[in-house]
């Protein structure tokens, strides 16, 4: 970081506050990502300060609370300065107590340029910028960086990957007729939760039936909604964490054989279409591509197939191919699930990416996707996660 800023900068990034769920009680916390991205640090009001000075020496600051037998007591443990320097990677001795932020940063104020995150949701980004309003946006330099992942990165989002399919997995025998979204909705967080991944990537998604058309169904029906019959699909979208970082999976499992023989022939012509596509995303993502194209080539198979079921004519247009296939192909993935990128800028090696092709049919009453993720590499992509069609 400190390489790309000019000299005579500082660079404020924040963790955040914890959020309130009730009078006395916090939802359980996810700092701000930026601030995890640099520090690898998860404590509530965490203050990040990066110096260049005007003669080019480089100074890091963490800002932390201090050990404190009585607040811990009732607030929870708390890290010592020393475990905090060890995940860091910032000297014991540049890590401070919160309460002398202020003092040991005025002085940088007044001479040096300022720079924070304009990605940022925190309220201390929101009263540090109305203080100051010189600030700078780092964003566009976090992007950038956030944008190419390391292999322990990508070793993360594949152990992510890994919970996920695993409690995805534990979840098949609850497939039958009569399951509701709920049981199979309860079963994976419980899975993941049971592996380490307390909080999810996104909200779970479990949608049987009808219910695939809501692409984000993520508020699951019990036994007085719909609940699975014969012939159904269980459109599943849902991802665990690991070290911070995010898995996203989409499976479709399918409750027995539809007893109408054109509605199996159906589920059987999407099915072979959508690994189709997939088999082509995966052979066609690569350095130098772009999401555009990879769109543009999952629309054209998408169309010439629609064509030939005689759901399109000839001469369709992209717009016509976009009334079933209603979402992107792919989107960058790391600390968050839409991992922050500029989305115009071309595939390079170190991207990270979900792939999700999706076609949806209301005329038939059966619409699904199925998403893996990928790390682009200097010749094409591999794969992060396993890569089975269901």
């Amino acid at each position: 970081m400190l390489n790309r800023i000019p000299e005579g900068s500082a660079v404020f990034l924040f963790a955040g506050e914890g959020r309130a769920m009730s009078q006395d009680t916090d939802y359980r916390f996810l700092p701000d990502r930026n601030f995890f991205y640099m520090t690898g640090l998860s404590y509530i009001g965490g203050k990040l300060v990066l110096v260049k000075h005007e003669d080019g020496k480089e100074e890091q600051m963490l800002f932390a609370l201090k050990k404190d037998e009585l607040a811990e007591r009732w607030k929870g443990k708390r890290d010592t300065f020393d475990k905090i320097a060890s995940v860091s990677g910032i000297n014991v001795e540049d890590i401070y107590d919160t309460e002398d932020f202020d003092t040991i940063i005025y002085p940088l104020l007044s001479k040096y340029r300022l720079f924070t995150d304009s990605t940022s949701i925190t309220e201390e980004y929101k009263e540090f910028t109305m203080a100051h309003d010189v600030c700078e946006d780092i964003g566009p330099t976090l992007i950038s960086m956030r944008m190419i992942k390391s292999q322990e990165e990508a070793e993360a989002i594949a152990q992510a990957a890994v919970i996920t399919e695993q409690a995805v997995d534990a979840v098949r025998p609850l497939v039958r007729e009569g399951v509701t979204e709920l049981e199979i909705y309860t079963a994976l967080e419980y899975e993941m939760a049971r592996r380490g991944s307390l909080i999810p990537a996104f909200e779970t998604i479990v949608a049987i039936g009808m219910n695939s058309f809501y692409l984000h169904h993520s508020d699951p029906e019990d036994e007085n909604g719909v609940t699975a019959r014969r012939g159904d699909i269980i459109q599943i979208d849902v991802g665990a964490r690991c070290c911070g970082y995010c898995a996203d999976i989409s499976r479709v499992f399918f409750v027995g054989e539809p007893e109408d023989e054109q509605q199996r022939d159906r589920r059987e012509k999407l099915f072979t279409l959508i690994s189709d596509l997939r088999k082509e995303a995966f052979s066609f993502i690569s350095p130098g591509q772009s999401f555009a194209s990879l769109n543009e080539r999952m629309h054209k198979i998408t169309g010439d197939a629609l064509c030939s079921w005689g759901l399109l004519e000839e001469g369709y247009t992209d717009e016509d191919v976009k009334k079933y296939y209603w979402h992107n192909t792919s989107h960058h993935l790391g600390l968050d699930v839409h991992d922050i990128s500029d989305r115009d800028k071309l595939f390079e090696p170190g991207n990270c990416l979900a792939v999700e092709p999706g076609v949806y049919i209301k005329e038939w009453g059966i619409g699904f996707r199925i998403e893996d993720d990928v790390m682009v590499t200097a010749t094409g992509c591999r794969l992060l996660s396993s890569g089975k069609n269901q």
